[in-house]
């Protein structure tokens, strides 16, 4: 590259040589850049001062750096290429995908002397790149074509784009419509609502958040985890939405003060989507998220929740026991219940008597009896479980064990010959035995009748279609071989289109099976510390969280970053 003095002198001589710009202009220019601390690049300036058109800079520099210049606009654009890269990336540094042919991606920019830039352009598409040079001008222009500015909502646009014919609101609305229902009722925000969740269920989205802001409104879905915006539409369309909502939900429109909860089904592509929805009060208006419950998303099968051998064996091996409690842990959001639902299915057959509480079903299985809490019924899972005993079941779950009540009957039911499963909320397997000491459990009863406790956390998978080796900082390259206890690759994803740029599609589990022998029984029975437990259990040959999940970042499942951020040095 040349250096910046050269450059001055290169764009100059060019235009001087083209009797644009006198000699006497280009000094004063460069004068006064040298004057401002090289604030303004020799071009801006001789544009500001009337010298010459952005025009005219633009087939300058495209001569001294040996690129062709184009007068770009819409009609040379391909418009399946401009998304190749971010819209916040297109609109900082100028940049237009004009299109793609093989691996070559030919760009606009305004500076074809930044070479960082086009670098980074390369990696973030994975092509090679071809540069053109353009007027900012004419890029933002032509951008803006295709990319309306963030302050323009047209509905009528994103929905001729996702095509709704396959999308059916399963409902009954009231026939007494008020003002509001009448405005909620409107067909642009019918169409936007609609647009909303049949996205979302294409996106593989687990939740919708819409998030009203100090006079802005924006629409966020959860994707692997992590939230990311995906419009902002007007805030005065706030109200209405929320409306339609509630409508939908079956919620009281007329009630803004108060958190409500209800469910929405509807039909996405032929098949039955059920939708959770809360609504609670702000400072500047309601704030709506909704769950998407999608049966073909969730696996009712353990072999695909990426269990590693001996832990599928094990866990297989134990939820055949004839009566004993199982539990699995981890925070909310990490898989326990749909690992429950595998579990149920492995058991489902016709000589057994499977029962449920939960709070709410979450998806319906067939052969398998299913009920439903209702706290302000004073049916709790407590009642419930009581009540339940005397359906002669085989074998119980119990959505999660909150309190003392239905912890010591759940361990009483696994004593009384019925298998018990259910979930707690606890970092690791081991402590869960410390939290039914905490729940009021005596350590005997647990010791007898605990079978195991499967502690998990989700990670994100990178993406197989920009996974790359990588070498790691020395610190981690050593903390993981020392883990594993062998040489390892490192992987890790580019960021692509098909991902958004992430790196990750999709996640996958990452699991610690605590199944307590007879010298880890003893410890549970006599109290013994959390401590004294876990390094029995370790010593016994259960895997922590983190090896489990290293093991996987080493067969370029996931990432080492991954892993870490969801485990502890400990686990």
């Amino acid at each position: 590259m040349k250096d910046t003095i050269t450059n001055k002198l290169q764009l100059g001589e060019i235009l001087l040589e083209k009797g644009i710009i006198t000699a006497e202009q280009i000094e004063q220019a460069i004068s006064q850049q040298n004057s401002s601390g090289h604030q303004k690049l020799l071009g801006e300036l001789l544009v500001e001062k009337g010298y010459c058109t952005e025009n005219d800079i633009a087939c300058a520099l495209a001569e001294a750096y040996s690129v062709p210049y184009a007068q770009v606009s819409p009609k040379i654009c391909d418009p399946n290429i401009i998304e190749i890269l971010p819209r916040d990336f297109l609109e900082e540094h100028y940049v237009l995908p004009l299109f793609k042919v093989y691996n070559t991606l030919t760009v606009a920019v305004s500076e074809p002397t930044n070479v960082f830039l086009l670098d980074e352009i390369g990696r973030i598409s994975g092509c090679n790149v071809q540069v053109v040079c353009a007027t900012a001008k004419d890029i933002q222009a032509t951008l803006q074509a295709y990319m309306p500015a963030s302050n323009v909502f047209v509905i009528d646009d994103i929905i001729d784009e996702t095509g709704l014919d396959d999308f059916t609101l399963i409902e009954s609305v009231s026939e007494d419509i008020s003002n509001l229902e009448e405005v909620a009722g409107q067909s642009p925000i019918v169409k936007l609502v609609n647009y909303l969740i049949y996205n979302a269920v294409n996106e593989n989205a687990s939740d919708i958040h819409i998030e009203p802001d100090n006079k802005r409104l924006r629409v966020r879905y959860r994707v692997d985890g992590r939230l990311y915006e995906k419009i902002r539409p007007p805030f005065q369309m706030l109200s209405a939405v929320v409306s339609r909502i509630k409508i939908m939900a079956g919620l009281d429109i007329a009630q803004r003060r108060s958190p409500q909860d209800g469910g929405i089904h509807v039909m996405v592509g032929g098949r039955p989507i059920d939708l959770r929805v809360s609504v609670m009060p702000g400072s500047f208006g309601e704030k709506v998220v909704i769950r998407i419950l999608d049966a073909k998303r969730i696996l009712f099968n353990l072999e695909t929740l990426g269990f590693s051998y001996d832990n599928l064996r094990l866990l297989k091996e134990k939820i055949h026991a004839p009566n004993g409690i199982i539990l699995v842990t981890g925070p909310t959001g990490s898989g326990k219940n749909t690992t429950l639902y595998a579990m149920l299915t492995e058991l489902n057959n016709d000589e057994v008597n499977i029962c449920t509480v939960e709070d709410p079903i979450e998806a319906n299985v067939s052969g398998i009896n299913q009920f439903e809490v209702n706290e302000g019924a004073g049916f709790n899972f407590a009642t419930a479980l009581r009540s339940l005993l005397r359906q002669d079941p085989d074998i119980v779950m119990i959505g999660e064990v909150r309190d003392n009540e239905t912890a010591n009957i759940a361990v009483q039911a696994a004593l009384t010959g019925h298998l018990v499963l259910s979930t707690l909320h606890t970092n690791d397997a081991p402590a869960a035995v410390t939290r039914l000491v905490d729940l009021g459990v005596a350590p005997f009863l647990i010791g007898a009748s605990l079978v195991g406790v499967l502690a998990q956390r989700l990670v994100r998978k990178i993406c197989s279609n920009c996974r790359e080796e990588y070498e790691p900082a020395v610190s981690i390259r050593k903390m993981v071989e020392k883990q594993l206890n062998s040489t390892s690759k490192f992987y890790r994803g580019v960021g692509c289109k098909k991902c958004r740029n992430t790196g990750y599609l999709g996640r996958i589990a990452i699991h610690e099976l605590f199944v307590p022998n007879q010298e880890v029984q003893e410890l549970i029975t006599r109290n013994a510390s959390f401590k004294e437990i876990r390094e029995a259990a370790i010593k016994n040959g259960m895997a922590p969280l983190r090896l489990d999940g290293l093991q996987k970042a080493k067969a370029g499942i996931t990432s080492v970053d991954e892993v870490l951020r969801v485990t502890t040095s400990e686990g």
